[in-house]
């Protein structure tokens, strides 16, 4: 579904992605980890067009997808959950949820506000409260919400579950298998790998720009702990 070949790029002059290479197949759940500063946010952002590719190639579906134009890749069938939320501050969080509907696809079952209140039932009681009143949690359930909404064949998660409280943050790991059971494609940027182990495929880790490691849990014995040596100094 998602092929990246050879990717560099940066920000100014200052490069940061080298030569990076991953793929996600249809249906498939893969984690980008690694240490902070690594490149996982900038790799999110070049492939989503929210910056210039220096290098390489990044296709979707086997067409490429296009540079420099985040929105013509939101409507090939890619959704994005940004780091930070970025929900609209201004806007309720019904109207936040109603302002990305689109069903290009045409799915014959796509993601509308009932079957996002059904996934957050909590963004339903909240669905008249702006933005900016709701807590980190129910931002980070609506970021989420907003992107399914696109009805996206590939959603992008960047640091879903960071800052949050465990109980939210089960939440969201409990959303996130929900969506693997209808056989959503899913690109995580996270690093609790106790909870990445029972949902992802495989886990590619960057180091300074270049794929370091990639593999899956049997390929460490089994045992998510291991990989936290791929997150510390």
């Amino acid at each position: 579904m998602l092929e990246v070949r050879g990717l560099s790029g940066g920000y100014g002059k200052a490069q940061v992605l080298l030569d990076l290479s991953f793929e996600i197949g249809a249906g498939e759940a893969i984690c980008l980890m690694g240490r902070n500063g690594m490149g996982k946010t900038t790799t999110i952002r070049t492939v989503m067009g929210l910056l210039p590719a220096w290098g390489g190639e990044v296709r979707f579906k086997g067409q490429a997808l296009p540079r420099r134009s985040a929105a013509r890749v939101a409507r090939a069938g890619v959704g994005l959950v940004p780091e930070g939320r970025q929900i609209f501050p201004n806007l309720t969080a019904e109207e936040n949820l109603l302002v990305t509907a689109a069903n290009r696809a045409g799915r014959s079952d796509p993601w509308t506000l009932g079957r996002v209140y059904d996934l957050f039932p909590g963004l339903a009681e909240r669905r008249h409260a702006h933005g900016n009143l709701l807590s980190g949690g129910e931002q980070q359930m609506l970021a989420i919400g907003r992107a399914l909404m696109t009805n996206p064949e590939l959603l992008i998660l960047d640091e879903a579950t960071e800052g949050l409280a465990p109980v939210v943050r089960d939440q969201i790991w409990l959303c996130l298998k929900r969506l693997r059971g209808l056989e959503q494609s899913i690109l995580i940027v996270d690093k609790h790998v106790k909870h990445l182990a029972a949902l992802v495929d495989r886990f590619y880790v960057i180091e300074r720009g270049l794929i370091g490691w990639s593999g899956t849990l049997a390929d460490v014995g089994g045992d998510p702990q291991r990989l936290t040596q791929y997150l510390t100094v």
